[in-house]
Protein backbone atom coordinates (compact mmCIF):
# COMPACT_ATOMS: atom_id res chain seq x y z
CA UNK A 1 0.00 0.00 0.00
CA UNK A 2 1.43 3.83 -1.20
CA UNK A 3 1.05 6.72 1.23
CA UNK A 4 -0.75 9.10 -0.88
CA UNK A 5 2.17 12.21 1.19
CA UNK A 6 5.14 9.95 0.99
CA UNK A 7 6.43 8.06 -2.01
CA UNK A 8 7.33 4.92 -0.84
CA UNK A 9 5.60 2.56 2.01
CA UNK A 10 7.99 3.32 5.27
CA UNK A 11 9.30 1.09 8.03
CA UNK A 12 8.59 2.30 11.49
CA UNK A 13 10.90 1.33 14.80
CA UNK A 14 8.43 1.56 17.84
CA UNK A 15 10.45 1.27 21.11
CA UNK A 16 8.37 1.28 23.89
CA UNK A 17 8.33 -1.02 27.30
CA UNK A 18 4.58 -0.39 28.03
CA UNK A 19 3.21 -3.95 25.23
CA UNK A 20 -0.27 -1.65 25.11
CA UNK A 21 1.29 1.45 23.65
CA UNK A 22 3.45 -0.60 21.48
CA UNK A 23 0.78 -2.20 20.18
CA UNK A 24 -1.71 1.28 19.93
CA UNK A 25 1.06 2.69 18.08
CA UNK A 26 1.97 0.00 15.80
CA UNK A 27 -1.89 -0.49 15.05
CA UNK A 28 -2.09 3.58 14.15
CA UNK A 29 1.10 3.13 11.95
CA UNK A 30 -0.13 -0.21 10.11
CA UNK A 31 -3.33 1.45 9.93
CA UNK A 32 -1.68 4.53 8.04
CA UNK A 33 0.27 2.42 5.89
CA UNK A 34 3.67 1.97 7.33
CA UNK A 35 5.63 -1.11 8.20
CA UNK A 36 6.22 -1.38 11.89
CA UNK A 37 8.78 -3.30 13.77
CA UNK A 38 9.10 -3.26 17.56
CA UNK A 39 11.72 -3.45 20.41
CA UNK A 40 10.98 -2.97 24.54
CA UNK A 41 14.64 -2.17 25.46
CA UNK A 42 17.64 0.55 24.75
CA UNK A 43 19.21 -2.47 23.11
CA UNK A 44 17.51 -4.28 21.00
CA UNK A 45 16.51 -1.33 19.64
CA UNK A 46 19.59 -0.23 18.68
CA UNK A 47 20.16 -3.41 17.35
CA UNK A 48 16.58 -3.73 15.02
CA UNK A 49 18.11 0.07 14.22
CA UNK A 50 21.24 -1.37 12.53
CA UNK A 51 20.20 -4.44 10.83
CA UNK A 52 16.77 -3.46 9.78
CA UNK A 53 17.38 0.55 9.35
CA UNK A 54 14.33 1.94 9.79
CA UNK A 55 13.19 4.99 8.17
CA UNK A 56 12.37 6.77 11.88
CA UNK A 57 12.04 6.02 15.06
CA UNK A 58 9.24 6.62 17.89
CA UNK A 59 11.40 6.69 21.01
CA UNK A 60 10.42 6.62 24.48
CA UNK A 61 12.82 7.40 27.25
CA UNK A 62 12.38 5.52 30.23
CA UNK A 63 13.42 2.49 29.03
CA UNK A 64 14.76 -0.37 30.99
CA UNK A 65 18.87 -0.97 31.10
CA UNK A 66 19.66 1.84 28.30
CA UNK A 67 17.78 4.70 28.61
CA UNK A 68 16.16 6.14 26.15
CA UNK A 69 18.32 9.73 25.83
CA UNK A 70 21.67 7.46 25.56
CA UNK A 71 19.55 5.28 22.28
CA UNK A 72 19.09 8.55 21.09
CA UNK A 73 22.28 9.79 21.49
CA UNK A 74 24.10 6.04 19.71
CA UNK A 75 21.42 6.22 16.80
CA UNK A 76 23.12 9.98 16.18
CA UNK A 77 26.40 8.65 15.87
CA UNK A 78 25.16 6.04 13.65
CA UNK A 79 23.59 8.41 11.37
CA UNK A 80 20.64 10.87 10.97
CA UNK A 81 17.67 8.33 11.07
CA UNK A 82 14.63 11.16 12.63
CA UNK A 83 13.59 10.19 15.67
CA UNK A 84 10.35 11.12 18.12
CA UNK A 85 10.52 10.46 21.24
CA UNK A 86 7.28 9.90 22.71
CA UNK A 87 7.44 9.98 26.33
CA UNK A 88 5.69 10.51 29.70
CA UNK A 89 8.88 13.57 30.67
CA UNK A 90 6.74 16.93 30.10
CA UNK A 91 9.30 18.97 31.94
CA UNK A 92 10.36 21.51 29.55
CA UNK A 93 14.33 21.17 30.09
CA UNK A 94 13.15 17.25 29.19
CA UNK A 95 12.16 18.05 26.11
CA UNK A 96 15.14 20.60 25.17
CA UNK A 97 17.87 17.77 26.43
CA UNK A 98 15.70 15.28 23.63
CA UNK A 99 15.90 18.11 21.17
CA UNK A 100 19.41 18.78 21.75
CA UNK A 101 20.88 15.34 21.43
CA UNK A 102 19.40 15.06 18.04
CA UNK A 103 15.34 14.44 18.18
CA UNK A 104 13.34 15.82 15.50
CA UNK A 105 9.86 16.02 17.55
CA UNK A 106 8.95 15.18 21.00
CA UNK A 107 5.23 14.27 22.29
CA UNK A 108 4.46 13.47 25.92
CA UNK A 109 1.92 11.21 27.38
CA UNK A 110 -0.62 10.72 27.60
CA UNK A 111 -1.12 11.53 23.81
CA UNK A 112 -3.20 11.23 20.57
CA UNK A 113 -2.54 8.26 18.23
CA UNK A 114 -3.69 10.31 15.23
CA UNK A 115 -0.97 13.41 15.80
CA UNK A 116 1.51 10.83 16.15
CA UNK A 117 0.94 9.48 13.29
CA UNK A 118 0.26 12.90 11.34
CA UNK A 119 3.73 14.15 13.06
CA UNK A 120 5.33 11.03 11.97
CA UNK A 121 3.90 11.81 8.32
CA UNK A 122 5.04 15.49 8.46
CA UNK A 123 8.64 14.54 9.75
CA UNK A 124 9.15 12.11 6.60
CA UNK A 125 7.64 14.65 4.63
CA UNK A 126 10.16 17.21 4.94
CA UNK A 127 12.73 14.72 4.39
CA UNK A 128 11.52 14.05 0.87
CA UNK A 129 10.57 17.74 0.14
CA UNK A 130 13.75 18.63 0.79
CA UNK A 131 15.16 15.85 -1.99
CA UNK A 132 12.67 16.72 -4.46
CA UNK A 133 13.80 20.29 -4.63
CA UNK A 134 16.33 18.87 -5.88
CA UNK A 135 18.54 22.55 -5.52
CA UNK A 136 22.28 22.52 -4.22
CA UNK A 137 22.69 25.69 -2.17
CA UNK A 138 26.11 27.59 -1.94
CA UNK A 139 26.57 30.48 0.54
CA UNK A 140 30.02 31.72 -0.55
CA UNK A 141 32.79 29.18 -0.79
CA UNK A 142 32.36 27.58 2.91
CA UNK A 143 28.98 26.18 3.05
CA UNK A 144 27.40 24.06 0.67
CA UNK A 145 24.05 22.56 0.74
CA UNK A 146 22.60 19.12 -1.00
CA UNK A 147 18.81 19.27 -0.95
CA UNK A 148 18.63 16.21 -3.30
CA UNK A 149 20.86 13.76 -1.21
CA UNK A 150 20.05 15.92 1.62
CA UNK A 151 24.18 16.89 2.41
CA UNK A 152 25.94 19.54 3.81
CA UNK A 153 29.46 20.73 3.38
CA UNK A 154 30.96 23.29 5.91
CA UNK A 155 34.48 24.16 5.53
CA UNK A 156 35.11 21.71 3.48
CA UNK A 157 33.99 19.39 6.01
CA UNK A 158 31.05 17.00 5.34
CA UNK A 159 28.85 17.23 7.97
CA UNK A 160 25.01 15.10 8.98
CA UNK A 161 21.93 16.45 9.79
CA UNK A 162 19.17 15.46 11.33
CA UNK A 163 16.09 16.40 8.50
CA UNK A 164 14.47 19.18 11.16
CA UNK A 165 18.73 20.41 11.27
CA UNK A 166 18.74 20.33 7.57
CA UNK A 167 15.10 22.17 6.71
CA UNK A 168 16.27 24.65 9.19
CA UNK A 169 19.10 25.27 7.62
CA UNK A 170 18.45 25.25 4.44
CA UNK A 171 15.46 27.72 5.16
CA UNK A 172 18.26 30.26 6.03
CA UNK A 173 20.78 29.35 3.84
CA UNK A 174 18.66 30.26 0.75
CA UNK A 175 18.12 34.12 1.71
CA UNK A 176 22.09 34.62 3.37
CA UNK A 177 21.86 37.82 5.79
CA UNK A 178 17.75 37.85 6.19
CA UNK A 179 17.08 37.65 9.78
CA UNK A 180 14.64 35.07 10.86
CA UNK A 181 12.91 35.31 14.21
CA UNK A 182 12.19 32.30 15.90
CA UNK A 183 8.18 31.99 14.71
CA UNK A 184 9.21 32.01 11.12
CA UNK A 185 11.57 29.35 11.30
CA UNK A 186 8.99 27.38 13.55
CA UNK A 187 6.63 27.86 10.44
CA UNK A 188 9.55 26.09 8.19
CA UNK A 189 9.36 22.94 10.08
CA UNK A 190 5.34 23.67 11.52
CA UNK A 191 4.39 20.23 9.97
CA UNK A 192 6.41 18.29 12.94
CA UNK A 193 5.22 20.49 15.26
CA UNK A 194 8.53 20.19 17.26
CA UNK A 195 6.73 20.78 20.29
CA UNK A 196 5.41 23.97 19.40
CA UNK A 197 7.53 26.31 21.12
CA UNK A 198 10.19 28.79 20.05
CA UNK A 199 13.00 27.44 22.76
CA UNK A 200 12.97 24.25 20.13
CA UNK A 201 14.46 26.23 17.48
CA UNK A 202 17.42 27.49 19.89
CA UNK A 203 18.13 23.39 20.62
CA UNK A 204 18.45 22.60 17.05
CA UNK A 205 20.34 25.66 16.23
CA UNK A 206 22.55 24.92 19.10
CA UNK A 207 22.74 21.57 17.45
CA UNK A 208 23.67 22.78 13.61
CA UNK A 209 26.40 25.05 15.19
CA UNK A 210 27.97 22.16 16.90
CA UNK A 211 28.17 20.23 14.11
CA UNK A 212 28.97 23.14 11.52
CA UNK A 213 31.03 25.47 12.92
CA UNK A 214 34.44 25.23 13.51
CA UNK A 215 33.76 27.03 16.87
CA UNK A 216 30.05 27.04 18.34
CA UNK A 217 31.17 29.88 20.37
CA UNK A 218 31.90 32.32 18.05
CA UNK A 219 29.76 30.82 15.07
CA UNK A 220 30.32 31.75 11.45
CA UNK A 221 27.44 30.19 9.62
CA UNK A 222 24.48 30.24 11.66
CA UNK A 223 24.63 33.93 13.29
CA UNK A 224 22.43 35.26 16.34
CA UNK A 225 21.02 38.63 16.16
CA UNK A 226 19.81 39.29 19.75
CA UNK A 227 16.72 39.84 20.34
CA UNK A 228 15.26 38.82 16.87
CA UNK A 229 16.31 35.54 15.79
CA UNK A 230 18.51 33.95 14.03
CA UNK A 231 20.48 34.45 10.21
CA UNK A 232 22.82 32.36 8.05
CA UNK A 233 26.04 35.18 7.53
CA UNK A 234 26.09 36.70 4.11
CA UNK A 235 29.62 36.09 2.65
CA UNK A 236 29.30 38.84 0.32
Amino acid sequence: MLLSTISAVKTILVVDDEPEIARLVRDYLEHGGFAVITASDGRAALEAARHRRPDLVILDLGLPGLDGLDVTRALRRDGAVPIVILSARGDESDKLVGLELGADDYMTKPFSPKELVARVRAVLRRTEAAAERGAVVRVGDDLLLDAARMETTAAGRRVELTPTEFELLLTMARQPGRVFTRAQLLDAVRGAAVESYERAIDAHVKNIRRKIEPDPRAPRFVQTVFGVGYRVADPG
